[in-house]
């Protein structure tokens, strides 16, 4: 299991030692949450964030964009460090997702897209080929600390069983309410990557980490 720690709930006044709390975790990805006040109602980080932990982290650069724009904003973003771009299978046209998807790896980037909670699972079906990586949203996407829903479960169990019968190699992420009990859910549903914030940064980090592998 990956553990990637949105760095969206990190205690920005305190950044040094938890980036080396996280650097010295069982982390291997770190995640980044780019939202521009249209898709959702929040606003968060810039490319100049990702680059300056570019420089204070080697874990993988894993950034989700909650944007209406993901063609503009993806390439400000892998020019800044991004190892994975995952963008949002509601914010493009059905017609450009596989184009943007492509742009993606033709940068060198590994490409990833997502749904909100109230998007059928089965949308994304005939582009599960184009991608390395869908992400399932178990909150509604904008803010952190919101309770996991359960229905999720239904989602990652039909994507892994879908996968797994194309012999594809997509990974599936879940984000949104991972705590110890919710990740054990989401792994034995066929979940590969577990997105926590809330959990990670108000425990002991390394820790909280270690209950979700």
């Amino acid at each position: 299991m990956i553990i990637s720690p949105s760095v969206l709930s990190l205690n920005y006044a305190d950044t040094k030692s938890q980036i080396s709390e996280l650097n010295a975790s069982k982390a291997e990805w770190l995640h980044f949450d780019v939202m521009d006040g249209h898709f959702v109602p929040n606003l968060t980080f810039g490319p100049d964030i990702l680059k300056a932990f570019c420089k204070s982290s080697p874990l993988y650069k894993d950034v989700h964009l909650m944007v209406e724009d993901p063609a503009f904003y993806g390439d400000i973003f892998m020019d800044a460090g991004a190892d994975l771009i995952t963008f949002h299978y509601e914010a493009v046209d059905e017609k450009d997702i596989i184009t943007l998807a492509d742009h993606i790896h033709q940068k060198g980037k590994k490409a990833g897209i997502s749904i909100k909670p109230k998007t059928d699972a089965e949308v994304l079906k005939p582009y599960l080929p184009y991608f390395d990586l869908v992400l399932v949203m178990s909150v509604e996407p904008g803010f952190g600390g919101q309770k996991f829903m359960p229905d999720s479960l239904e989602k990652i169990r039909n994507l892994r069983s879908w996968i797994d019968e194309a012999g594809l190699d997509v990974r599936i992420e879940v984000d949104g309410g991972i705590n110890a009990e919710t990740g054990k859910l989401c792994k034995d549903a066929g979940a590969d990557v577990l997105v926590a914030g809330s959990y990670v940064f108000k425990n002991d980090i390394g820790k909280a980490v270690e209950s979700l592998v």
